[in-house]
């Protein structure tokens, strides 16, 4: 390896970690290390459509773990002569932010209440929260995400991210707003989103429509009532886990081929309690063996009974309200006096008082049967999903074209993912798409939709005439801003116009972070530069919502894929191999490790993970890599301690190591082209305990006597191990190379293959006869430096040890060595 002209060491006389991130976070962000260079061309560029954190609270250390992961690969990047485009941003919108805000000041969101200009939250919330006005609620928020976006970007310097802070972004930015808005109305023009009236999936708690990508199934506690319907015949018996749903009832429902209902298809049942008239119908999604067989229709108990409402073309009979309470007033044709018993009661209630109704009727047979059963969930909430009939916005995904979901399938093929294998949850996703991704939200702290409608002479908006604004105007907030042609005055009257209320879901921003970050349509140079990006990184989990949300806006828009590679992370587990979640309460916040064992050493645990790996925290491996960085100071002080040597690298075994050396390099530099850092970090620190263990003892002593082969070999070697380390311990790397070099070690370039003249066996075998050698000494008790009498080697590497003779007679304290040729590899020693 070529041999380059060192500047007098200069170190401290005792090294340590201890304060290394402060100094180098701030002295990175003075000399502009990680700067984007925009003035490259696109095949000189590394682009990273890096993950948004959400802003809601704190982060964990899984966080760190998988963005660690990252920065590891836009080291090498950046090493190996890229321009790393490498931006990082806040994604500080949406319902979690909002939930943080209500539970840090007290307050509730109330639309209809006026902007109080003077409002300031209380200093501690009381038991009842306040409700205050949209715009004093968004205020809140944008207070709140400001306070935590500080802590996060405090948070990932000390981890040393090597991101661009000067390409920050928020998705609730302005520039952020515009880009969401303008994809959404080129959406619209393209006929990719539409408005539709439709049953939807809502939480009762937060009041908001859900998308099928965001659903959890949990099991939920229930329990079976065997309730009659007045047939002809007599009664027909159905089992069912809602009878609070049986004003809602629009039909009877059994498979086809079951005997028993046969003759009942065609023919009409009354309900009970309420006595509407509902047909019997067939369909195959019935379940034979389930209950009595047949089942009730109702719109809407859940989503197989949306299936029939539609293949079936049903009526609607709607008793949920969005507040999860039944309606004040029954559905049309239902019997007022019974119903009343059940309006403006919760679920949970009307379902008590109709079986306390059932009952007395003589309806109910037997006493209800506990049962647990999967129940959907959102992701975010704490009740069972109800199913209501909303007006919503809705981008298409394939699950209602074929043509479309075969289009995105082959988006899935033409990926490079890391590991391969995740590419199996992308497509299970998309073939198993019910419906199109409904992207609006029932929320304040988002972006809005840039759609107003005009109201007709009735007073009524004009749904099916939305007005847009042209794309100079955006962002807009239509709550506020005026549509082309309009005067404020005319807002909410006759002849008028009214804003879209809603926001957009925050994955419809986030799948637009490659478009964000770069800038489109404001920043065209850069923009052409870092899209479509090189790699994206992120969590397996959310390959149904932010993964393929964002190959759906880049296959609209650009008709091709958003990046070329992704990386997919594993999960953080803890001792017991759960999940690490805030809501299971077994989360390892960061910063304590970060201090306790430095940056670098968790850093280290993280870079162990593989892609696709789910991973136990452990705190053992943090204590590992803690250890490797103190070794690395350690090693660098004795190398650097020597004195300086222009000579050449003559001696077998110094030529040896620097093979064995340039073995790892190409070891590492291939694993790193494979996007699999694990097998690049095994491959340095493989190499680098060995030099530690086994080259410095062997070479030690010809060091000290001022061996000039032995001085060069050494700088040479700490020099390319700092380049291999930097990617993943960025700290102490650096603050070696401050100790003898110009520049950061993290624009120096990736170390080059030389294998030269050297044979890695020596290193190899000699390493071997001194690892017996020092058992034989342990074994009798004695010091590492106890004179050994006589050290026989016989084999057939006799000729590899002789080439390290002489520093193994000096690493072991040797008086007499003896070579014998032989089939095996023979070790006697004799101490004196």
């Amino acid at each position: 390896m070529t041999q380059q002209r060192l500047r007098h060491a200069s170190m401290p006389d005792k090294p340590t970690l201890d304060g290394l991130e402060q100094v180098w976070v701030a002295r990175w962000e003075a000399d502009g290390t990680y700067r984007f260079d925009r003035t490259k061309p696109r095949d000189q560029i590394y682009s990273i459509d890096t993950p948004p954190p959400t802003v809601s609270g704190s982060l964990h250390v899984g966080h760190v773990f998988s963005y660690t992961q990252t920065d590891i690969m836009a080291r090498y990047q950046r090493m190996i002569g890229k321009s790393v485009f490498y931006p990082i941003g806040w994604d500080d919108n949406g319902l979690p932010t909002e939930r943080r805000v209500q539970s840090v000041y007290g307050v509730r969101c109330d639309p209809s209440l006026p902007y109080d200009p003077d409002f300031v939250p209380p200093e501690k919330p009381g038991k009842r929260e306040i409700s205050i006005s949209r715009r004093n609620f968004v205020e809140l928020c944008h207070k709140l995400t400001a306070i935590d976006e500080q802590a996060f970007e405090e948070m990932w310097r000390r981890v040393g991210l090597s991101v661009d802070w000067s390409l920050l972004y928020t998705t609730i930015g302005d520039e952020a707003r515009a880009v969401s808005q303008r994809a959404f109305l080129r959406n619209l023009a393209r006929g990719e989103a539409y408005l539709a009236e439709a049953p939807t999936l809502w939480d009762v708690s937060f009041r908001t429509a859900v998308a099928q990508a965001e659903l959890e199934d949990r099991e939920w506690p229930g329990a079976f009532h065997r309730i009659s319907f007045y047939g002809e015949k007599g009664p027909v018996w159905i089992e069912t886990t809602r009878p609070e749903l049986i004003p809602a009832c629009v039909a009877l429902v059994a498979h086809p081929d079951d005997e028993r209902y046969k003759e009942l298809f065609g023919t009409s049942v009354l309900t009970p309690l309420f006595g509407v008239e509902v047909p019997v119908l067939a369909h195959h999604l019935a379940e034979p063996d389930k209950g009595s067989g047949i089942a009730m229709i109702c719109t809407f108990g859940d989503i197989t009974d949306v299936t029939w409402w539609r293949e079936l073309r049903l009526p609607i009979r709607p008793v949920i309200g969005w507040d999860g309470r039944l309606l004040p007033e029954p559905p049309e044709g239902v019997d007022a006096e019974p119903y009343k018993e059940l309006a403006g009661k919760t679920v949970h209630s009307a379902r008590e008082r109709i079986v306390e109704l059932l009952r007395e009727s003589g309806d109910l047979e037997g006493e209800p049967r506990p049962v647990t059963r999967t129940v959907k969930f959102y992701e975010r909430g704490d009740k069972p999903l109800e199913i209501v009939t909303t007006r919503q916005w809705y981008i298409r995904n394939g699950g209602r074209d074929e043509e479309l979901r075969q289009q995105l399938l082959a988006r899935g093929r033409e990926l490079d993912w890391h590991p391969p294998h995740m590419r199996v949850r992308y497509d299970n996703w998309v073939e198993g798409l019910t419906g199109d991704w409904l992207i609006s939200r029932q929320r304040f702290f988002g972006v809005p939709f840039p759609v107003w409608y005009p109201i007709d002479e009735s007073g009524q908006p004009v749904h099916d005439a939305p007005i847009v604004p042209p794309e100079s105007m955006l962002p807009i907030d239509p709550s506020s801003d005026v549509p082309p042609g309009y005067t404020e005055d005319r807002r909410g009257v006759p002849g008028g116009f009214m804003a879209d209320p809603d926001v957009m879901d925050t994955w419809a921003t986030s799948s637009l972070t490659p478009l964000i970050a770069g800038r489109w349509e404001i920043d065209d140079d850069l923009f052409k530069r870092v899209f479509p990006a090189d790699l994206r990184p992120q969590a397996h989990e959310i390959i149904r919502t932010w993964l393929f949300s964002t190959v759906v806006r880049s296959h609209d828009e650009f008709g091709g894929l958003p990046w070329s590679d992704v990386a997919i992370s594993g999960w953080i587990l803890d001792p017991d191999r759960k999940k690490m979640s805030k809501s299971k309460g077994n989360v390892v916040t960061p910063m304590d490790l970060l201090e306790q064992h430095g940056s670098d050493a968790v850093r280290y645990w993280a870079a162990n993970g593989r892609y696709g790996v789910d991973t136990a925290f452990d705190v053992g491996q943090l204590k590992i890599g803690r250890r490797l960085a103190i070794k690395i100071l350690n090693a660098s002080k004795f190398v650097l301690g020597l004195a300086e040597s222009d000579g050449e690298v003559t001696e077998p075994l110094d030529l040896s190591m620097l093979a064995a050396l340039s073995e790892a390099v190409r070891e590492a530099g291939e694993a790193f082209e494979a996007y699999d850092h694990t097998r690049a970090l095994e491959a340095v620190e493989r190499f680098f305990w060995a030099f530690c263990d086994d080259y410095l003892e062997l070479v030690k002593a010809r060091a000290y006597d001022g061996s000039a082969s032995a001085h060069a070999a050494l700088r040479q070697a700490l020099g390319v191990l700092l380049r291999l380390f930097a990617p993943f311990l960025p700290f102490v790397t650096e603050e070696v190379w401050s100790w003898w070099r110009e520049g950061s070690v993290h624009r120096a370039p990736w170390p080059a293959v030389e294998p030269g003249p050297g044979n890695p066996a020596v290193l190899a075998v000699a390493s071997d006869v001194l690892g017996r050698v020092r058992k034989a000494k342990s074994e009798a008790k004695l010091s590492m430096r106890a004179e050994v009498s006589r050290l026989t080697v016989t084999g057939p590497e006799v000729e590899l040890v002789r080439q390290a003779q002489d520093d193994l007679c000096a690493a072991g304290n040797v008086e007499e060595f003896v070579l014998d040729h032989g089939d095996e590899l023979t070790v006697e020693v004799h101490l004196g």
